[in-house]
């Protein structure tokens, strides 16, 4: 069985364990990795891995 889960909330992963987590910004794929990613953005932040990634990406959540 497959399928694929688009969601912004790592608690849904509690339920759910995934094999893989994708991370997209500005429309691309950025950054792949397992359950512990999810993990880490829910600790860390997207900004965290945008700016660990030296991407030059203005994130919907960040102030002006």
């Amino acid at each position: 069985f497959g399928s694929l889960i688009i969601t912004h909330y790592q608690r849904l992963l509690n339920y759910i364990i995934p094999d893989y987590v994708h991370v997209m910004m500005d429309g691309r794929l950025v950054k792949t990795g397992g359950p512990d990613l999810a993990i880490r953005l829910e600790k860390e932040g997207y900004a965290k891995l945008r700016d660990e990634l030296g991407l030059d990406i203005k994130l919907v959540d960040e102030n002006a």
